[in-house]
């Protein structure tokens, strides 16, 4: 324990990083464009610090909560439990398959992260950082469930489409609202919900303006990405709003109950905050049935899987989350940018945690011309790539790492990007075989071949300029790519890698040691300046690719792997201290036969890639379109409702229907759905809110005759008191019309 804490401390003065990627949800396989975005750039920096032998702690882990992981079980017709446990370990194993080391890969549904979480809910709640409101909110009566965004469907306003969620479009992409559906209706009953006042608590964004402006605008406009300032400056300019941190649902991390005795939690400076704690915005036991909201577990989820992590090393996990020297590293998405610049930043802020050092957050990553969605069928799962290249394939391992290449190569750092089958192949074949890994194969061949399969000496006394200058490159390409690293360019810095490669290609060629063999041998004996000059360039190409190695580990684990042995070197010479040295091979040092590192990949082999995205693309775009039809099936069947219970006269007769004239019409604001009606009943104008706004254009309906409940108890709606209730017949697509008078007719006079 006592060395173990001693290392740590060793670490810590060469520096300390805790470096996150983001949660990916445990509902589904993940694609390629999600591990480009986060994964594949967080693990180049992170094997690149531990190359540096800094203290790194590298964190991930399942996000297992909020409405996309009920709704899944729902289609898979199991349990939102049976669906993390099937996905969480599957989406490990693919991190692994491809490389991905994370320190820990944890789990946001670990009774760790609950209790984690709970702590962080009631330090700000406690502190009065949170405000409560009541709102309200889309509820199924049917099913007695509030109902989050993902539990609405309805026809999407922009292109249409019947089975619109409410927070987004899948067919055109556009954000949504519950509010903004045509014909909403709750995904659980099937029926229209209605909307009843809850109680939430919420993160008063707006209190926290100057901190962000001062912070990200000012501190860190010149270091962070300039698409990642300007996201967060838009956000910013736009006002910032109260977000809610609790919602209505059975699944997710409970709200702890107040409780005045609740143990202090420890932060850096517990003292002065806990003193001035207030016992505000309780718990009690009504709101026993919320949730913490996914956006407010998630990020809390990096400090529960440190804490995981450390009671597994024995470490100590404070300093990592508290410690002002510790660089605490994002890598996200950019749709996850607002989250972890914005939202995450005031929570530690206010939890007396360290801030984000850096925010690399890279673009999208698009797939032959089109977005990528694995819901249209338009992605390829690091699943399938595994088992298609890797797991089947006589390449094994290094198809991970043409993958991790390419990747790379065309990273989304500055703007979207886009992946190819072509470019796939044309990256594998025309710089990976016949650039990187036709340089190292040559320098093997040659070396068994003309120095007896041992390291040759250098011969200073016959040095040239083309010597020199490859020593030159070697050294200058260290510092570049690290330099690059430092600053979250891993595209350039591979580019590096590859052009030292180049250059060693170059090298070799001008050299032609294969032409001095043949030139200076007479008898069958090599002369001594012949032998010189083999000897001092297969000497450098060796050197250069002991360094390769190192320069590559970051980018291609698998494939430094293979080259330490064959080089018989053991991992240590990886450390970054080694890069642009010219001695790692000692002389007279046997290394084994060359590998192939990779191998060309075949035009059948991209065809049939092709073939098989195009065909899983047609093939969920049918089964979109026949659930439209069994949708549209089903609307048809209950176009004409069934008969109400019966009712006698005298409960009829209790209803005052009467003839009224709509003379003015307007939107109510912040309101979609409702129209501010003007209506002449004859013997007084009422002011009636209906509900057709979406269906009638203010300036269209006025003028018209209409059929109003006249003695229906007033009601309040967006701060207007309502007093009647148009009546409107609903046709078989969903579309409303007035029920009018054949002829104009008195105002006032009673409907029979």
């Amino acid at each position: 324990m006592d060395n173990k804490i001693a290392t740590q401390e060793q670490a810590s003065k060469i520096g300390r990083y805790l470096i996150t990627a983001a949660l990916p949800y445990a509902n589904g396989l993940k694609h390629i464009g999600h591990l480009a975005g986060a994964y594949m750039p967080a693990d180049i920096y992170v094997r690149y610090l531990k190359a540096q032998k800094r203290d790194v702690v590298f964190v991930c882990g399942s996000d297992e909560h909020g409405t996309a992981i009920p709704i899944q079980a729902m289609k898979e017709g199991t349990t939102a439990q049976a669906i993390i446990d099937k996905y969480h370990p599957i989406i490990e194993q693919n991190f692994k398959d491809l490389g991905i080391a994370f320190d820990i890969y944890h789990r946001t549904s670990a009774p760790l992260q609950h209790e984690t979480a709970q702590e962080f809910f009631s330090f700000l709640n406690e502190n009065g950082d949170l405000e409560v409101k009541e709102t309200e909110q889309y509820y199924d009566e049917a099913t007695s469930t509030f109902l989050a965004d993902r539990y609405i469907k309805g026809t999407c306003p922009v292109c249409a489409n019947e089975n619109a969620y409410g927070d987004q479009c899948e067919k055109c992409g556009s954000t949504l609202s519950p509010e903004m559906l045509i014909n909403p209706v709750s995904t659980l009953s099937g029926n229209a919900p209605i909307k009843k006042t809850t109680k939430h608590w919420y993160l008063p964004l707006n209190r926290h303006e100057e901190f962000l402006r001062e912070w990200i605008l000012k501190e860190h406009k010149d270091d962070w990405r300039t698409s990642v300032v300007g996201q967060c400056k838009s956000w910013i300019d736009g006002g910032l709003q109260a977000r809610a941190v609790t919602r209505d649902l059975d699944w997710g991390i409970k709200l702890p109950l107040t409780n005045n005795s609740l143990p202090l939690l420890e932060t850096s400076n517990s003292s002065s905050v806990n003193s001035q704690r207030l016992t505000v915005n309780n718990v009690t036991q009504d709101d026993a049935g919320k949730v913490l909201y996914v956006w407010f577990d998630a990020p809390v989820g990096y400090i529960s899987a440190t804490k995981q992590w450390a009671l597994n090393n024995e470490r100590d996990w404070k300093p990592y989350w508290y410690a002002p020297d510790t660089k605490l590293v994002h890598f996200v998405g950019k749709d996850n940018i607002v989250f972890h610049c914005i939202i995450f930043p005031v929570m530690l802020k206010l939890h007396g945690n360290i801030l984000p050092t850096n925010v690399p957050a890279n673009e999208f990553m698009n797939l032959e011309g089109d977005k990528m969605s694995t819901s249209r069928g338009w992605s390829i799962e690091m699943d399938d790539y595994i088992n298609d290249w890797i797991k089947k394939d006589n390449g094994g391992e290094s198809m991970a790492d043409v993958l991790r290449y390419y990747l790379t190569q065309i990273a989304p750092e500055t703007k979207d990007s886009e992946f190819t089958w072509k470019g796939f192949q044309d990256a594998n074949n025309s710089e990976l075989v016949n650039i990187f890994g036709n340089f190292v194969n040559r320098t093997f061949v040659l070396m068994h071949k003309l120095c007896g399969g041992k390291v040759p000496v250098f011969n200073n006394d016959i040095i040239d300029v083309a010597d020199k200058q490859l020593i030159t490159d070697i050294k200058a390409a260290a510092t570049k790519v690290e330099a690059l690293l430092e600053g979250y360019k891993f595209r350039d810095a591979l580019f590096e890698v590859m052009n030292l490669a180049r250059s060693g290609n170059k090298y070799m060629q001008d050299k032609e040691p294969w032409m001095v063999a043949k030139k200076e041998t007479v008898d069958g004996v090599l002369s001594i300046e012949g032998k010189k000059k083999i000897d001092n360039c297969l000497h450098l190409c060796l050197q250069l690719t002991a360094n390769l190695t190192i320069l590559i580990n970051p980018f291609l684990p698998f494939t430094a792997g293979k080259l330490c042995k064959m080089m018989k070197v053991v991992d240590r010479m990886l450390e970054w201290e080694n890069a642009g040295r010219i001695d790692l091979l000692k002389v007279g040092y046997s290394l084994r036969e060359p590998q192939l590192l990779f191998r060309k990949i075949e035009n059948e082999e991209i065809e049939a890639q092709l073939v098989k995205l195009k065909d899983k693309a047609a093939a969920v775009n049918n089964k979109t379109q026949m659930n439209v039809e069994e949708n549209k099936q089903e609307v048809e069947l209950k176009a004409l409702e069934p008969v109400g219970a019966e009712i006698v006269f005298d409960d009829f007769a209790k209803i005052d229907l009467r003839v009224g004239t709509i003379i003015a019409a307007e939107k109510v604001p912040k309101a979609d759905k409702l129209l501010k009606l003007n209506v002449d009943l004859g013997f007084e104008i009422r002011t009636i809110v209906s509900g057709i706004a979406l269906h009638f254009a203010p300036e269209d309906i006025v003028g018209k005759q209409v059929s109003v409940v006249v003695n229906l108890a007033p009601r309040k709606m967006r701060g207007i008191e309502s007093n009647g209730m148009i009546l409107m017949a609903e046709d078989n697509e969903g579309k409303l019309h007035f029920i009018n008078p054949e002829s104009a007719i008195n105002n006032g006079a009673s409907v029979r």
